[in-house]
């Protein structure tokens, strides 16, 4: 068969053991099928550190002008990751400047096959999380205390200063951290919400802490609520769904309750947690889609999960590992459909349904890696390693 041709799409390669399967999954499951056609920078520790970040920010700008992006997972490096690979810089999280400059909202749900049965027994249809992707604790200022002292938070307007405050005043050594965001990104927040979950005809929950936080969280809830009520109260009441707000931790309870269905949006850092959260109960981190999603049309795929650390520390060892690869096989299927229907390219859309349903049909079958084994009670599940997943993959593809 001849190969699939297609438009560039960015490729973002990354560190770890997702880098090896990386590679793997275009050598096993994407070049046998289409011919790649990608404008590949590498995102990998070592070498944002030998470019100062710069190949970060070059990887983003060139998804706001392929309009389509795929990332293998990456490290943000702690203390311990400055020493490891004897960093420059503790560098900001590549994830972070790619969502700054996109300004987009990601959006998480779960893969669901038929053996994996979710640990909420209530849950019977994903839960999308949608979580916004700029400024938090992600973009934050932070300071290292050395002893007694004042902190104070200080805005300085155009014409001059207008807000002084004391945060604290230290009597001994301790942290200070200062956070933001801005009205312009939580509208494009709010409003990708809106218009996904009328794509999908699902409800939608946003829930912040605006008791507790009541300028920062607070602006969230209202800006959502205006936007709701002048653009789209008419648009959900035709669809039949619904959207309202809660508290956080009411949230959460919701949710536990619920049969699942639909989506939650959630700010930066609520958004990362509960995404794992969501994921976990419904399988494995491994098991999870994520797109982010920008205002002007530029989509990003990438796997949820991490760079799977203690696996490619044995991958090292000469080990064989049981790396389940699925979030990142459907991080490139993503990213080709949505290559494709930009396009106008029903081959390349096709292949990618096809690819994803050779993934699930192979789990089905009761062929998985290990975090998945142990999930499913079934007494005639294979374990296979991470390659023999893939191989098994791409026999039914082949099919």
């Amino acid at each position: 068969m001849a190969k699939i041709k297609m438009n560039p799409i960015v490729e973002m390669d990354g560190d770890e053991m997702t880098r090896v399967i990386w590679q793997a999954i275009k050598d096993e499951l994407l070049s046998p099928f289409v011919e790649l056609n990608t404008e590949y920078y590498d995102l990998g520790l070592p070498n944002r550190d030998a470019t100062g970040d710069k190949v970060t920010v070059d990887a983003a700008e060139a998804a706001k002008r392929l309009h389509v992006a795929v990332k293998c997972a990456t490290i943000t490096p702690n203390a311990q990751r400055v020493e490891e690979y004897k960093l420059h810089e503790m560098w900001k999280s590549p994830n972070a400047t790619i969502r700054a400059a996109l300004d987009g909202t990601v959006f998480r749900a779960p893969i669901m096959t038929d053996r994996i049965k979710p640990v909420v027994s209530t849950w019977e249809a994903p839960i999308t999380i949608a979580r916004h992707a700029y400024g938090d604790v992600y973009k934050a200022t932070e300071y290292r205390v050395p002893g007694p002292g004042r902190a104070e938070l200080v805005f300085t307007g155009e014409d001059g200063e207008s807000f002084r405050k004391t945060v604290y005043d230290y009597e001994c050594a301790g942290v200070l951290q200062s956070m933001f965001n801005k009205d312009s990104s939580i509208e494009a927040f709010a409003r990708s919400c809106f218009e996904y979950a009328l794509s999908v005809r699902q409800d939608l929950w946003f829930s912040t802490k605006d008791t507790i936080s009541k300028q920062y969280d607070q602006t969230f809830k209202f800006i959502f609520q205006r936007i709701f009520d002048q653009e789209y109260a008419e648009k959900f009441a035709a669809a039949g769904i619904e959207y309202f707000y809660t508290l956080i931790d009411d949230a959460v309870a919701r949710v536990i309750r619920s049969k699942g269905g639909f989506i939650w949006a959630c700010k930066n850092y609520d958004g990362d947690v509960m995404s794992d959260m969501v994921s976990t109960a419904f399988g494995s981190l491994a098991m999870m889609t994520s797109v982010l999603v920008s205002p002007d049309g530029n989509f990003e795929y990438e796997a949820a999960h991490g760079t799977v650390t203690r696996h490619y520390y044995r991958y090292l060892k000469g080990e064989e590992t049981s790396t389940n690869p699925v979030a990142t096989i459907f991080a490139w299927s993503g990213a080709l459909r949505k290559r494709g229907e930009l396009d106008g390219n029903a081959p390349l859309a096709a292949f990618a349904d096809r690819l994803e349903k050779a993934v699930l049909d192979t789990i089905n079958a009761g062929v998985m890696t290990g975090d998945l084994a142990l999930l499913c009670p079934d007494p005639d599940v294979r374990k296979v390693s991470t390659t023999g997943f893939l191989k098994a993959v791409r026999e039914r593809l082949e099919k």
